[in-house]
């Protein structure tokens, strides 16, 4: 099971990342963007809400979209709508997100061995109060770096393998919440490129209206991962949460 990335893969890597961090910046700031959102409202059950009656009364600046989950306890649908605000306090102290320089130790080579039946893996949310909701995981993500063996599990968000994942730095230098990390596989591929250089805050890291998933047990490294985003920052002594 291979670890560090051949020197073409880390050279590559190395070569897009400052497009990959001007992707976020712009990701971020946008008028739909994880600074935009003000509001995540779940309807009572039965209840219908347009979304022109959601933006009732909100400035131009706000947009209306619609958002479906399962109840935590019963499994039964839920209904939501979500406000986003091009010019929400957020946007207007953001300054940037932080980084650890481009680590090549960080850019690692897996194995990706799907299973053969869709398997749930349950996560805890940062807003559930301790519950877990079943997440797909397709399969395993294994290494060994530094003589430590790993198995992740990455779950299918919309068709991308996306790993959530925890270090000694949470808390201190990086998001308390973990970070994200999307994984890139060719179909039928049985290895996947791990570049924690783009590791990222997680939406919760910039919006309280977001439940973002915490890593699993399996997800959390014993080492500091520096490599990737940091923390957001703002100006003005402005906090998100």
């Amino acid at each position: 099971m291979p670890a560090l990335a051949s020197a073409s893969t880390i050279e590559s890597a190395r070569a897009g990342w400052d497009a990959w961090r001007a992707s976020r910046l712009a990701s971020v700031t946008a008028p739909t963007g994880n600074l935009a959102l003000v509001e995540t409202r779940w309807l009572p059950p039965g209840t219908e809400v347009s979304l022109e009656e959601a933006l009732d009364g909100r400035p131009d600046s706000v947009t209306a979209t619609r958002l479906k989950r399962r109840h935590i306890g019963t499994g039964e649908p839920e209904q939501g709508v979500r406000l986003w605000d091009a010019d929400s306090p957020a946007i207007r102290h953001f300054d940037t997100v932080d980084v650890f320089p481009f680590a090549p130790e960080w850019v690692i080579e897996a194995t990706f061995t799907p299973v053969s039946e869709a398997r749930a893996v349950p996560f805890e949310h940062i807003r559930d109060n301790g519950g877990t909701r079943d997440l797909v995981v397709p399969g395993d993500i294994t290494f060994t770096l530094n003589g430590a063996f790993h198995n992740l599990s990455a779950f299918d968000d919309d068709g991308t393998l996306l790993l959530v994942f925890g270090d000694p730095t949470n808390g201190r230098v990086t998001y308390g919440g973990g970070r994200f990390l999307q994984v890139p596989r060719e179909p039928g591929a049985d290895t996947v490129v791990l570049d924690f250089n783009q590791a990222y805050v997680p939406p919760c890291g910039f919006s309280i209206h977001y439940n973002c998933p915490l890593p699993p047990a399996q997800n959390r490294f014993d080492v500091p991962v520096e490599a990737g985003e940091k923390l957001p920052v703002f100006t003005g002594g402005f906090l998100p949460h």
